[in-house]
């Protein structure tokens, strides 16, 4: 029973070790007193260290060296792609300068200097950028599962807004170095004296504006409108003029969502094709309405009826088109969970009461 007993404990302590040893080697922390990397140009002693960016595990280490010298290793867990470090002027990627570095398959790690002089792939040019690197301080090791993004910049002071990137998994540059779209991304302001490294998104503000223009314009008040033509035309002629000015509104609220959209996407030089393409679609057939309005005809016109199959079909086209692109455009904006859930909220409340009203209009019949 004893022997038993012990190889049992035997066991659990194999497996406890294995286990700690694979957690260790896919991760890093700044409480390790000595990182010892082979092959670098300068020392690893007297580093300052933490962690800039917690959803992917990127942790900056970095040390001024004299007065013009700044010595930076990135890690980051080996997930078989590109890792990269870049210094902007404006916390945006296009024109600022990064690091990038993988390891192929022969094990030989390629580091190179980029010039981000936009999102697409074509003028995302290697070799070229605004970076004084030191002459072979720039290598990349993989070690304990995760890589070591190592350089040196001659420079009095480095640009405090820094942009971070990860590559597909899987997926290495090509031969000619050309880099595939980056899998995620984040930009931060790192404060070199105290350490303390804050994400950012440039031109918060306006993207929230942008959506929340959108949202309550054609996300909501469209809907509200149309509830109000169909639920309340016993109350006549006060039905006609409530839906009037609600859909007034929700369609200046919408225009100004639009130009908002359309000004972020210059300014971010952003790619959301499909965004844009349903947010114009939706602009269009909301014209279509306005349009349809300042022609309606009497209601004893032989066309009235063929304008309200109109005027019903391109209303209900433009509501579904409006909500997929608000969820659509929360997911492309990476906003957090709770815009998805107050907006899920708010139009589970609105379909509810569509639901109850139209039980007691069938009631009423």
């Amino acid at each position: 029973m004893e022997m038993k007993i012990s190889s049992i404990s035997f066991l659990f302590f194999l497996f406890f070790f294995h286990l700690s040893s694979f957690v260790n080697s896919q991760s890093d922390s700044c409480s390790t007193s000595n990182l010892n990397l082979k092959g670098l140009s300068f020392e690893t002693t007297n580093l300052h260290c933490f962690p800039v960016w917690d959803s992917q595990d990127y942790i900056l280490r970095y040390s001024q060296t004299g007065s013009d010298v700044w010595n930076f290793i990135l890690s980051a867990p080996n997930t078989n792609s590109y890792i990269a470090m870049g210094f902007s002027t404006n916390g945006r990627m296009v024109g600022s300068s990064a690091i990038v570095g993988w390891i192929p398959t022969d094990g030989n790690g390629v580091v190179k200097q980029y010039y981000l002089g936009a999102q697409n792939p074509n003028q995302v040019v290697a070799d070229q950028g605004n970076l004084n690197l030191v002459n072979n301080s720039a290598m990349i090791i993989l070690q304990s599962s995760r890589l070591y993004l190592a350089f040196q910049l001659n420079t009095n002071q480095p640009e405090t807004r820094l942009i971070y990137s990860v590559g597909p998994q899987n997926l290495l540059p090509s031969t000619n170095f050309r880099l595939t779209q980056h899998r995620d991304q984040v930009s931060t302001n790192l404060n070199y004296q105290s350490g303390q490294s804050k994400s950012q998104r440039p031109y918060t503000r306006l993207r929230r504006t942008h959506g929340i223009l959108n949202m309550i314009g054609w996300g909501i008040l469209l809907m509200i409108g149309t509830m109000v033509a169909r639920y309340l035309r016993h109350m006549d002629p006060l039905w006609f003029y409530l839906h009037a000015c609600i859909q007034v509104v929700a369609f200046i609220l919408g225009v100004s969502g639009v130009i908002a959209g359309l000004v972020l996407e210059d300014l971010l030089s952003a790619q959301v094709d499909r965004h844009k393409t349903i947010g114009i679609l939706v602009l269009i057939l909301g014209c279509l309405q306005v349009m349809a309005f300042l022609a309606r005809p009497n209601k004893e016109s032989k066309v009235r009826k063929y304008w309200n199959w109109y005027h019903y079909t391109v209303g209900r086209l433009l509501i579904v088109l409006a909500i997929a692109n608000v969820f659509y455009g929360i997911k492309v904006g990476k906003e957090k969970k709770g815009w998805n859930a107050g907006y899920g909220v708010t139009l589970a409340l609105l379909v509810l009461t569509a639901i109850g009203l139209e039980v007691r209009m069938w009631m009423r019949k």
